[in-house]
């Protein structure tokens, strides 16, 4: 009886030991398990959309992009993107940053190449107001983040701006685009010493327009690009607009002689600029004749946060043409010309 008794108390402290043992690796197996788990929750990147959060565990790699103006932050953050639309007609309109040879063409900004862009197998999706209603098939490819940079809701300039701090989050690129913000605010204080130095200390009334015929302009308002970079620069408007989502009213040229000899500016490209210079309703606006209107080198209004510092470079180098007391342009940005080279215009250096 003593012996069973003994060998019943020495089996149970061999099956006590066990399960201690068996909690034990299992308690420690939790704790790493659970230190990893916080380790990845630490090193996750939250950002927020034009919607809702996201949580990312990894950088993206392979994004496709579907706006110019979300094509140009991605690439202002030295980022390439595997593909985007339109990309011919973006370096005729948006000009800079130029794309790298090799981002495959997805087609019509409103109607990508879904097939295409599946067959592409991003990881990520980027896309603007105007693939709002794609959203849906967009998922099944990829993850989709949207951002609305132009909107009637808010600042379009600080929105961008936004917008970029926000990419460069996702992507870790953060001290890159603090940097390039600085150098922005940077160069557009020399372009306003630059004008003042030109005009004096009374800068002039400003006005920007795109000619949507040569009887017919939109002209460029409050929640614009050119807007805040002219207010950027210390110059008001000569013939001030509402606010809206896009920043412009469309108007008669005829009307366009309110703006009296104030300064007027207008955007290329414009094929119909000949004739217009021809027209006699032009010849006889006041601006006209007092020397007050001038083009601006192709420059996108409708970008992302560095074209505010395009757009400045750009206003300021055509305001400086016309001065009364004209001095060299510190160019920054490059010029471009034609060049064949797989069908692109080139940087000249």
């Amino acid at each position: 009886m003593l012996v069973s008794q003994r060998f019943l108390v020495s089996s149970f402290l061999v099956l006590f030991t066990v399960l201690s043992l068996l909690l034990l690796a299992f308690s420690v197996q939790a704790s790493e398990s659970d230190a990893v788990a916080s380790r990845t929750e630490s090193q996750s990147i939250i950002i927020q959309d034009s919607e809702k959060s996201y949580r990312f565990d990894t950088v993206p790699k392979r994004i496709a992009v579907l706006g110019w103006d979300l094509a140009e932050q991605l690439l202002e953050l030295d980022v390439t993107p595997i593909a985007m639309p339109e990309i011919d007609d973006y370096h005729t309109w948006v000009v800079q940053p130029r794309v790298p040879v090799g981002v495959e063409d997805l087609g019509l900004r409103a109607e990508p190449n879904l097939e295409k862009l599946a067959a592409l197998k991003p990881d990520l999706i980027i896309m603007a107001n105007r693939q709002r209603d794609l959203k849906a098939r967009l998922l099944r490819i990829a993850p989709v983040l949207y951002f609305q940079t132009y909107s009637k809701d808010h600042n379009n300039a600080e929105a961008a701006i936004q917008t970029y701090r926000t990419l460069a989050k996702l992507l870790k690129k953060e001290a890159l685009a603090e940097q390039k913000l600085q150098q922005m605010q940077t160069r557009i204080q020399q372009l306003k010493d630059q004008l003042q130095q030109a005009y004096g200390e009374q800068l002039p009334k400003v006005s920007t327009l795109r000619f949507a015929s040569t009887t017919s302009v939109y002209l460029y308002g409050e929640n614009s690009i050119a807007q805040y970079a002219l207010n950027q620069l210390g110059i008001d408007a000569a013939l001030p607009q509402p606010s809206n989502q896009w920043g412009i009213t469309q108007t008669r040229v005829l009307n366009l002689r309110a703006a009296g000899q104030d300064t007027v500016l207008y955007f290329k490209p414009f094929e119909q600029e000949k004739q217009l210079k021809k027209s006699p309703l032009w010849q006889a606006m006041p601006f006209v004749r007092a020397g007050r209107t001038n083009s601006i080198r192709s420059t996108w209004t409708y970008g992302g946060a560095m074209s505010i510092g395009y757009m400045a470079d750009a206003l300021a180098a055509s305001l400086l043409e016309i001065a009364p007391h004209p001095i060299a342009h510190n160019a920054v940005y490059p010029a471009v010309y034609k060049a064949e080279d797989n069908g692109r215009e080139q940087i000249k250096p």
